[in-house]
């Protein structure tokens, strides 16, 4: 933790804010969705003390809904994230496809921000950056709201992850037994880490000269991403779920050096917390149920890449509220 808060010292708050931690809202089908995504963004920046991007910021929505309704896969949401200062507008959809991106010429149509559905061109002159990130359950299109509409067209980006490919055996593979794993904390787990890595990496593709530190949290996310994808046995765990158990043991292959590796995750979730923590983030750092449980699951790699014998859940120091985690 120390080695990494020394490279990341970015840790005082820039600016004075209250948490926001708004659920995402749940868009039904046809125009009632965007009258609701309208309502509820325009909310959101009253709320937040930015009626100077209303405007933009139901121009954007309502962009991002029709499209979403018209080309997407339901379920739909709609929400707000970022900071303060640099709110962020967010509509997730189940599909994976890539809408076309604008080719934004210098001139447009006089009437081109008073009609709906047109492409991303909108959002393209509503916002100071946009962009679709990719999952492999669905997509979400973002854009930051400019503080008034029919500016010079931004440049939207497209980020994601990869599709997950099969890596080639290594001849120096370990076998990691993880004990007694509370299936609702591991799914709250995949959950945190998911919307953490997302955060901060939209946080610095929007703005990363204010936001330095999420810059360097998104590069260790990215450099670690695949340890932990192919190391934590979430086939196994979808598995212990269909069949309805509460708890599952995995029981994990993988290279020698990977399983050292994961235990950095530690360090960095802890550092992301401190990030969050300074309120400059419109979202919630850990729970202390969830930092124990991450703490415990993580260290069972470090300890038995040293040799040491499993510790299920329910045996770990760290599985009892009472003990004071630093």
């Amino acid at each position: 933790m120390a080695r990494l808060a020394e490279a990341c010292p970015d840790l005082h708050p820039v600016e004075t804010t209250v948490p926001l931690n708004r659920p995402a809202l749940s868009l039904g089908p046809g125009p009632r969705g965007v009258q609701d995504a309208r309502r509820w963004v325009v909310d959101t920046c009253h709320e937040i003390g930015r009626d100077d991007l209303v405007e933009c910021a139901e121009l954007g929505v309502s962009e991002l809904v029709t499209n979403a309704l018209l080309h997407g896969r339901p379920p739909l949401s709609v929400r707000v994230r970022g900071t303060r200062e640099h709110p962020r507008v967010e509509v997730r959809d189940q599909s994976t496809d890539v809408p076309p991106m604008p080719t934004t010429g210098p001139r447009e149509e006089d009437d081109l921000l008073l009609t709906f559905g047109r492409g991303l061109g909108i959002v393209a002159r509503c916002s100071t950056a946009w962009g679709v990130d990719v999952e492999e359950d669905g997509k979400t299109v973002w854009f930051a709201p400019a503080a008034r509409p029919g500016g010079d067209p931004v440049p939207g980006r497209v980020t994601g992850e990869p599709p997950a490919t099969t890596a080639a055996p290594s001849p120096d593979e370990m076998r990691i037994d993880i004990v007694g794993v509370p299936l609702r904390m591991f799914v709250e787990f995949q959950r945190h880490y998911r919307e953490l890595r997302r955060e901060v990496r939209l946080l610095a593709l929007a703005h990363e000269s204010d936001y330095p530190l999420a810059k360097d949290l998104s590069d260790l996310f990215g450099s670690l991403e695949r340890d932990l994808r192919e190391g934590i046995g979430a086939g196994q765990i979808e598995h212990a779920l269909t069949s309805g158990a509460a708890t599952a043991d995995l029981h994990v292959a993988m290279p020698r050096p990977t399983a050292a590796t994961i235990g950095h995750f530690i360090e960095l979730l802890d550092l992301a917390d401190a990030f969050c923590r300074e309120e400059r983030l419109l979202s919630l750092a850990r729970t202390p149920d969830q930092r124990r449980f991450q703490r415990w699951f993580l260290s069972e790699f470090v300890r038995q890449h040293g040799g040491e014998a499993p510790l299920s859940w329910k045996d770990a120091p760290v599985s009892r509220p009472q003990s004071s985690v630093s």
